[in-house]
């Protein structure tokens, strides 16, 4: 999967990075490197906790989709 994230310089030194199509997943790093590392772990929870936060019924199917 491939999602595209905007990674902006930071006024006190280092790195901010978002994910537009990921509201609120956000994260820094001090180097280049490290907010890629970063924005590779923020995206892995914030879909982690968007496919947990809704309770499956007995009645519904659960599929997964590769992108």
């Amino acid at each position: 999967m491939k999602i595209k994230a905007i990674i902006h310089s930071a006024e006190e030194g280092g790195y901010w990075a978002e994910v537009p199509a990921l509201p609120g997943c956000i994260t820094e790093g001090d180097t280049m490197e490290e907010v890629m590392a970063n924005l590779k772990d923020a995206i892995e929870g914030w879909l982690e906790v968007a496919n947990n936060r809704n309770a499956v019924k007995s009645t519904d199917r659960v599929v997964e989709i590769a992108v």
